[in-house]
């Protein structure tokens, strides 16, 4: 039988992803109540509005996100977002940098690399922007070489923010590889067989957007 497993946070009015970018705001264009004027007796609909910046929630980074040059949302191919095999890694996220020693002897290629450090534990609260666990340059450099397909990462960033260097976003997205942040309920894959999804909005000109990503999980 097969499962589906939700990796995403839910985008609400208001929330931080990331300090210093703005919180969503969602509201109304047309409430049920203005709209009765313009249907028929006891018909109503709801037409929502969300102002937004790209990186909210759980979001996808294609490679124009760090290259102008690079694809972008409406550039990506499906195959390189969807259905794709994945494989779980989990890490001790007390040591903060990961290294490719952690991936090295696994099959990755043509793979979703999605690294479970147990970080969203702290989504909602001051600590989740504090000593995030990231991926070396190393690493990337590492899982690019392998061939991985997609990499994602449930910390805040799957790099190291404490300088303004992005040597994991340069490494993969310059090799055309999506990187997926901010993910969650990672460890619900432990021991399991799973593929992966997390597909944008087809935007031109746009590098990131948040994503339903899910795994499909085989149980027996």
């Amino acid at each position: 039988m097969k499962k589906l497993i939700d990796l995403s946070h839910t985008v609400e009015n208001g929330m931080i992803t990331y300090r210093g970018l703005p919180a969503p705001i969602i509201c109304d264009y047309l409430s049920r109540e203005a709209s009765r004027s313009h249907y028929a007796e006891g018909t109503t609909f709801h037409i929502g509005k969300i102002e937004m910046v790209a990186n909210t929630g759980t979001y996808i980074d294609s490679p124009f996100h760090r290259y102008a040059e690079g694809k972008d949302l409406s550039q990506l191919a499906l195959e390189s977002i969807a259905d794709l095999e994945g494989v779980l890694f989990q890490v001790d996220a007390a040591s903060r940098s990961i290294g490719p020693e952690v991936f090295q002897g696994s099959d990755v290629q043509g793979k979703a690399v999605l690294v479970n450090t147990d970080w969203s534990r702290h989504w909602g609260t001051d600590h989740y922007f504090e000593g995030h666990p990231f991926l070396t340059a190393k690493a990337a450099q590492w899982l690019k070489d392998a061939g991985a397909k997609l990499v994602g990462i449930d910390s805040l960033n799957i790099d190291d923010t404490s300088t303004g260097k992005r040597p994991v976003h340069s490494i993969l997205l310059g090799a055309d590889i999506p990187i997926v942040e901010h993910m969650c309920h990672l460890e619900q894959l432990s021991n399991s067989t799973f593929r992966f999804h997390a597909v944008p909005v087809k935007v031109k000109q746009f590098g990131t957007f948040p994503v339903r990503a899910y795994a499909v999980t085989e149980t027996q």
